[in-house]
């Protein structure tokens, strides 16, 4: 899936970020959510899977996005 495809919830020039490519939440056109952040070493995840962190301003800036 390309970048292009997803819709950017976050870092749209209203949060610690502004329109910079650091921490964001994206919604997939299936309604799922792409997250990107500093790679974290907290544990382990499964095969296939990989930890990120964002800071808790990104997560209420995708949660206004979508009027949570």
């Amino acid at each position: 899936m390309a970048r292009e495809e997803l819709n950017r919830l976050t870092g749209n020039g209203n949060g610690e970020c502004g329109q910079g490519d650091c921490p964001n939440v994206y919604r997939t056109a299936s309604g799922s959510f792409v997250v990107q952040g500093e790679v974290s070493d907290a544990f382990a995840p499964p095969t296939g899977e990989g930890l990120v962190e964002i800071p808790e301003s990104v997560l209420r800036e995708a949660f206004d996005a979508l009027g949570w």
